[in-house]
């Protein structure tokens, strides 16, 4: 699968928030100017329009879980099949991604980080081996990291920087012996507070 390899701290400041890409940084406002843009000299005041808010909030959330144009156009297209709120299926079909789960268990420091470990054939998903990252996870689903990784310096580290991320109710994880459960899909309420969904459905559904 294709994936972003360009400097990342240019995408943080292209959208001007953190998007989560990079481990170990407590305050992304500190390590690069994240309110002006890639390529701006000169503050310009202009009319921004409601196609621009839109596209801009949709690569954030697109960008946020680290995945690209077509698949992301994907799992919008399966969202308008269900018959609930389209925009909040969307956000939950993305937060169920086992990529994203390895990253909120803190097995991985970063989601791209976790994808790794997935496509390495480290991590197991209801004793299974499961090499998908963005395979769909049902609740009560178990993971669990590959016994080699145990004493893995970088896999202790990853858990450390887990400790000091906001609390994440719908995993549970034991993290002397590197498994965890996803327990159930999160509440809109609970996560991503600071997209707006609907603005990403009012740009595709244009």
């Amino acid at each position: 699968m294709s994936k972003y390899i360009g400097p990342k701290l240019k995408l943080i400041r292209r959208e001007k928030t953190d998007l989560y890409l990079k481990s170990g940084i407590k305050n992304i406002e500190n390590k690069c100017k994240i309110n002006q843009t890639p390529g701006q000299i000169h503050l310009r005041k202009s009319r921004i329009s409601n196609y621009s808010i839109q596209l801009r909030e949709k690569q954030k959330l697109k960008r946020i879980y680290c995945i690209l144009e077509k698949q992301f156009y994907n799992y919008y297209k399966k969202s308008i099949k269900k018959k609930r709120n389209t925009g909040v299926v969307l956000l939950q079909m993305l937060e169920s991604r086992l990529d994203n789960i390895v990253y909120r268990m803190g097995f991985g420091s970063t989601r791209l980080e976790s994808r790794q470990l997935i496509n390495h054939k480290l991590i197991k998903v209801n004793g299974k081996i499961i090499n998908i990252p963005s395979y769909n996870l049902l609740p009560n689903s178990k993971i669990e990291l590959s016994e080699k990784m145990i004493n893995n310096v970088k896999i202790k580290f990853s858990i450390n920087l887990m400790k000091n991320r906001e609390n994440i109710p719908w995993v549970n994880i034991n993290e002397n012996e590197l498994y965890g459960f996803f327990l159930y899909i999160p509440d809109r309420k609970e996560f991503l507070k600071e997209i707006n969904e609907n603005l990403i459905i009012e740009f595709y559904s244009r």
